[in-house]
């Protein structure tokens, strides 16, 4: 795995005493003050910037979706990508509004299709087995997930993307996401499990048993990432997973976006800790299991509307918000500067 080295602490408090100049009362841009500062330390620099944007969307389909656990078929899976690559998803328009680039990953997509220019292929099989009846995928096809991802993460890396963020898609996935926070939290599935898509009283029934019968029949290791992703997981998480390791290595912050994303963003920071310090949280999701992974990695979310979407939408709009803090650092006048009395 790949080594990756924890943010500037020393820089982060000298980017603090610069905003603290600022014409302003200490502190009183709160955390747009903090996210400043996290980049900065992130990217060893007193003058962070943002060069280019990209969020990632990897897809891919879940064995689990055959036991009833989401509102739509498993067939919405490739034809969200179609959108995807026409440009005709929410990620699409709230990227485009942040000058961000989506890169749209197959990662095992169960529905034949024929592809598409704008889509990566990195299926590494035809959707996962049903973890209600053994692992979700092997160790080797966890690891091999994963290994994609690190490798569009330093691959974006050398195109000179300096902030990425995590999407993605799949039909069952808030199923999976669930199961890895139960296993990783040692929680019960009614602590961390939301209705994802909307299913009904008795959907939720059915993904609740699912998560309980994976969790007993798997007893996935929460100590062991790679084995919480094999059991449980799935290959668009895996792959994500994969993404913020390899966007760590190279110093670029990693915006988070809902449950799966950051059920993801959890499992790297179980396989390299460090990850921990690159992640910027974008948002607080309707679904519950999303503020108890965001709690346990002691993460406070930027936004809060009442989102639950996924492909990234959350991470887009934070983007916004880094853009902000970095221009605060840059452009605004000190008490010094502008000849205005200090306290």
């Amino acid at each position: 795995m790949l080594t990756v080295l924890p943010p500037d602490e020393t820089l982060r408090a000298k980017v603090a005493r610069r905003l603290d100049a600022k014409t302003k009362p200490p502190r009183s841009l709160g955390r747009l003050e903090d996210l400043a500062a996290t980049v900065a330390a992130i990217q060893r620099t007193e003058q962070p910037s943002v060069r280019k944007k990209a969020i990632v969307v990897m897809a891919g389909d879940h064995g689990v979706a055959a036991s009833g656990v989401s509102a739509y078929p498993q067939e919405v899976t490739v034809q969200m990508l179609a959108n995807f690559a026409a440009g005709g998803a929410a990620i699409c328009v709230l990227a485009r509004q942040a000058g961000a680039e989506v890169v749209i990953v197959d990662m095992g997509c169960a529905t034949a299709w024929k592809g598409h220019p704008a889509v990566l292929d990195r299926r590494i099989a035809k959707g996962t087995r049903d973890f209600t009846k053994g692992p979700a995928m092997t160790r080797e096809e966890a690891q091999k997930a994963v290994d994609v991802g690190i490798a569009i993460a330093t691959e974006l890396a050398d195109r000179e993307v300096s902030l990425l963020g995590l999407g993605e898609m799949g039909i069952g996935n808030t199923t999976a996401a669930s199961a890895m926070a139960a296993a990783f939290l040692g929680l019960a599935p009614e602590e961390v499990t939301g209705r994802g898509t909307g299913v009904d009283d008795s959907g939720y029934r059915r993904k609740l048993e699912g998560i309980r019968r994976a969790l007993e029949v798997n007893r996935p290791d929460p100590a062991d990432g790679l084995d919480v992703l094999a059991k449980v997981g799935g290959f668009e998480i895996a792959g994500l997973a994969g993404v913020a390791i390899g966007a760590a290595a190279r110093r670029v912050p990693v915006v988070t976006d809902g449950l799966i994303a950051t059920a993801a963003a959890l499992a790297a920071t179980r396989l390299v800790p460090a990850v921990r310090g690159y992640l910027i949280p974008s948002h607080g999701s309707v679904e519950i299991g999303h503020r108890r992974l965001l709690e346990a990695m002691n993460l406070k979310p930027l936004l809060d509307l009442e989102m639950r979407l996924g492909e990234g939408t959350g991470a887009a709009l934070a983007m916004h918000l880094v853009d902000a803090s970095i221009r605060i650092l840059d452009e605004m006048a000190t008490f010094e500067s502008a000849g205005v009395s200090g306290p």
